[in-house]
């Protein structure tokens, strides 16, 4: 067996080993608690312990290549540590954590410790409270809000919230993630990204509306990224806990992506769970910038764009406020259009948010709904905007049941502003998927095919075309890929003359069965 093999068998080992027992500690402690809630609590001190030992590992690092072979952060002096290691440490990691508060310390006191839950409250305040003041305040504040130790959700009593505090602790403690430096996997972030996963996959809509599943997140990395060497940054203007964002980092190696990772998120949770997620892939605060609030009214990445990447799925046909506000007209993300997207509909509004967004020589691709493409009135003069402009570069339909708590089949909506030809490629990879036991998946056999297509913007008979603005036009500005795209008949083909055959011989058996039957009939009505 090759190095490689090795390292890719111990890893799929380290995964699944990692996965069993970190949803065995969320199955055994949840109890009365609803899965979709309590993950906060598992997320969130799987969390201080990855910072925790993030920052122990820093220190200790820097001391024993100074000189000091013995030494180890967790054993010093809060007030050591405070005079000696404090000092720049929030401008190079974002936050600081005394020794008496990392996640090391506490676990092991734990059982005797009666103040657990306040104590732990307190030490998620002061972590916060470190980047005060400093450029890590916004992608600090705030991480720590949904996890509230001190929640009647986790018992009646303090001693029964101490219990289920101790027992997450001791569980996340008993997790392997060996060397933090010599993983052959992201282990905190894969366990993250399971937690969640599972977690979407159980709660239906309301988990899954947050997490759009990795293997779409990988097409949707491919695809904005195919052909390019590198890009300025990457965006998601609606970017749930991150994961599509993440994507891009676990495809493409840092440099690629120059100037780092931007999202806005109007959930608080997905909020602080993005948040989580980026420095638990350790990138570090100075590398991304995770804004909250609502995208549509109060965008807050105006002063980053323009974006050579944009990755999104954006909520499905949610309601807004539309033309009931009647200066949003003059906006310019939307004003190009001429139209606003429909008040019950807000798809085409997030669309034209990202167009605004991308860069000249950039690409977004977009997940969704496939009414969208259809639909008159607004919504077909934003198509036909985006037709006559020249920005839509491909629409590609995917399989149904890929996103948990939905069997849609969604569609893929790839932007760019610097198309060549004016046609749009339609690809229909409604076929291109792998079965599962709950959801459909893309496989990279799925995703390739996609991008090869995608990238030759070939015409293949019954999988992909590349249609002219002047056909587009005669289909009304329909823009679904069924239009375009023949499906294959799949039907048997019919001999016609061995069917006649067949019938013939049919009938011949009937009727001499038929005979045979009239006379045996016949026989007994003469026996009487």
């Amino acid at each position: 067996m090759s190095k490689d093999q090795n390292t890719i068998g111990n890893a799929t080992a380290q995964r699944s080993e990692l996965h069993r027992k970190i949803w065995a500690i969320a199955d055994d402690v949840r109890g009365a608690v609803d899965g979709w809630d309590f993950k906060q609590y598992i997320l969130g001190i799987l969390f201080y312990r990855f910072i925790s030992e993030n920052i122990n590992e820093y220190f200790n690092i820097a001391e024993r290549e100074a000189g000091d072979t013995d030494f180890d952060y967790a054993k010093i002096s809060d007030e050591e540590a405070e005079l000696d290691f404090k000092p720049n440490t929030v401008e190079e990691k974002g936050f600081f954590i005394l020794p008496s508060q990392l996640f090391q310390n506490v676990t092991e006191n734990a059982v005797q410790n009666e103040n657990l839950n306040t104590d732990l409250a307190n030490i998620f305040n002061a972590i916060e409270g470190s980047a005060i003041g400093t450029m890590a305040e916004d992608s600090i504040k705030g991480l720590f809000k949904d996890i509230d130790t001190t929640s009647d959700r986790l018992g009646a009593t303090v001693a029964e919230k101490n219990k289920r505090l101790t027992d997450i602790l001791k569980g996340i403690a008993g997790l392997s993630f060996g060397d933090f430096q010599k993983n052959d996997i992201d282990a905190f972030g894969d366990a993250y990204e399971y937690l969640i996963s599972n977690y979407a996959s159980n709660a239906g809509k309301s988990g899954g509306e947050f997490f759009t599943p990795q293997t779409v997140s990988k097409l949707l990395a491919r695809l904005v990224m195919d052909g390019k060497t590198s890009i300025n940054k990457v965006y998601d203007p609606t970017c749930g806990s991150g994961s599509l964002l993440l994507q891009m980092k676990k495809q493409f190696e840092e440099h690629i992506i120059e100037e780092g990772f931007f999202g806005q998120e109007i959930n608080m949770t997905n909020f602080n769970l993005a948040r989580m997620n980026m420095f638990l892939h350790n990138v570090n605060y100075n590398n991304f910038s995770i804004k909250r609030g609502d995208t549509l009214l109060n965008p807050l990445h105006l002063e980053e764009k323009p974006f050579d990447a944009i990755v999104s799925n954006p909520p499905y046909s949610i309601k807004w406020i539309g033309d009931d506000d009647p200066t949003l007209i003059n906006d310019e993300r939307f004003a190009p259009a001429g139209k606003l997207a429909p008040k019950n509909y807000a798809d085409f509004a997030f669309i034209m948010h990202s167009l605004n967004h991308l860069s000249s020589s950039g690409r977004a691709a977009i997940v969704c709904f496939p009414g969208i493409f259809y639909r008159k009135g607004a919504e077909k003069v934003i198509r036909q905007y985006l037709v006559d402009k020249n920005f839509i570069d491909s629409v590609i339909q995917l399989p149904e049941n890929l996103f948990f708590g939905t069997s849609i089949a969604t569609c893929v909506l790839v932007l760019a502003k610097n198309k060549a030809e004016n046609k749009v490629l339609f690809i229909d990879a409604s076929k291109e998927f792998k079965k599962e036991t709950n959801n459909n998946i893309l496989d990279e056999n799925n995703i390739e095919a996609i991008v090869k297509a995608f990238r030759e913007k070939a015409d293949i008979e019954y999988f992909s075309r590349s249609v002219g603005k002047e056909e587009i036009e005669k289909n009304d500005y329909n823009l679904s890929a069924s239009t375009y795209v023949e499906k294959e008949d799949t039907r048997e083909v019919i001999d016609i003359k061995v069917l006649n055959q067949e019938i013939a011989e049919t009938v011949r058996k009937i009727d001499a069965l038929r005979a045979s039957i009239n006379k045996i009939v016949k026989e007994l009505d003469d026996g009487e």
